[in-house]
């Protein structure tokens, strides 16, 4: 039997960002604001589990209740992505709209190295779990 990793995750005060753990070891991550808290509690969090990330994962960001996400914002989240060991990580970010989308697009396409997450951006959340769900072999 295969063991989960464990989480070492903690609910804090006033961050609006939940983690739990999927049953393919990866990790769903919703978040409900942007604020400097969240963002902070989350990079540092995301850079931590990083440290170990010793095979491929599949991982879901789900933004679907933030309406504005600031550019700051997309560009921390391209900062950890930009370690090498997220290369080991596939990523669907689930978000509103189109709008939001396409503004996570512009600014990912100008500093996401090729080292990066395999990173898919989605509007709908069965999409999302139909492309993780494809062979980790499989990240177009």
């Amino acid at each position: 039997m295969t063991q989960t990793k464990p989480l070492n995750w903690t609910p804090k005060p006033g961050v609006g960002l939940t983690v739990v753990r999927r049953t393919d070891g990866g990790m769903n991550l919703t978040f409900t604001d942007l604020s400097e808290a969240t963002l902070n509690s989350w990079r540092e969090f995301a850079l931590d589990h990083l440290l170990n990330a010793d095979r491929l994962t599949r991982n879901l960001y789900d933004l679907r209740a933030v309406k504005d996400i600031p550019e700051h914002a997309v560009r921390a989240a391209v900062e950890v992505n930009s370690d090498p060991s997220a290369r080991n990580i596939r990523l669907a970010v689930v978000v509103a709209d189109e709008k939001v989308a396409n503004g996570i697009r512009t600014v990912a396409a100008l500093a996401l190295p090729e080292a990066a997450a395999a990173m898919k951006i989605f509007t709908d959340l069965n999409e999302a779990e139909a492309w993780l769900s494809r062979p980790l072999d499989q990240i177009a």
